[in-house]
């Protein structure tokens, strides 16, 4: 160490003299998706983060009502889809790397394993990359960026099957990619009084929209049981194990 003025010198400086602290992420910062990650992962306080088109995205506090019953009740709709259904996967918030500029945190998805055929995979650092089969946002305050720019971006990398649930509006917005573009799903009447959406790329997984939208949880899962029960969702886990069986 050579002395100046009485101050000392380090020779080599310290990680920490090189390297500036990273700024935290703010809602409508613009920056790429490898900047995101870094600031993103330096901010354990933070729950959730998204970033659509470049621009970061961090949502406000969400309230019982708006977004944690329907949370919930999607949640367990979807989950127990899943438990039935060997060969696919499902997650609630985790984050989803789409390309370059987007990566999304919805708050459920689901995706058919790599080891049956499907088009999403995981990581080494156990990350989603690439685009689930089927995506939900539950969309209060979000409802116009849901219905515009994740829309956009979802249908640019090839999710199947969009899901919003509007719950200041009350209504659910099932999309279905076909042809390169996005159609609403029509709804299929299951008995007197009762239509239900019935997932394309899903087979089994059906909701009655007016029973979710009324917290009738109940009910959404005696339709889906339906749904699971039928020989359409045989067939389907059926083909998912044939497609684990010829990949090994």
């Amino acid at each position: 160490m050579e002395q100046t003025s009485g101050a000392a010198v380090l020779e080599h400086p310290t990680d920490a003299a090189v390297s500036p602290r990273l700024p935290p992420l703010e809602n409508g910062a613009q920056m790429t998706r490898d900047e995101f990650e870094r600031r993103y992962n330096r901010m354990p306080d933070v729950k959730k983060a998204e970033l659509i088109e470049g621009i970061v995205y961090m949502p406000s506090p969400v309230s019982h009502t708006q977004h944690g019953r329907p949370h919930r009740n999607v949640i367990t709709w979807l989950g127990v889809y899943n438990a039935s259904t060997p060969g696919i996967e499902g997650g609630d918030n985790g984050t989803v790397r789409l390309d370059k500029a987007n990566e999304p945190q919805p708050d459920a998805y689901l995706f058919i394993s790599r080891t049956c055929g499907g088009q999403a995979r995981l990581d080494a650092d156990d990350y989603v990359e690439g685009a689930p089969e089927l995506v939900v946002e539950i969309a209060a305050t979000s409802a116009s960026r849901d219905l515009h720019a994740k829309l956009n971006v979802y249908l640019r990398n090839g999710v199947k099957e969009y899901i919003v649930w509007r719950v200041l509006e009350q209504a659910i917005d099932w999309f279905v990619l076909r042809g390169g573009k996005y159609e609403r799903l029509v709804l299929t009447k299951l008995r007197a009084g009762v239509e239900v959406y019935k997932s394309e790329t899903f087979p089994g997984l059906w909701l009655d929209p007016a029973a979710l939208l009324k917290d009738n949880l109940a009910a959404v899962l005696d339709v889906l049981r339906k749904g699971l029960a039928s020989s359409e969702h045989a067939a389907f886990v059926a083909r998912l194990q044939e497609a684990k069986e010829k990949k090994r």
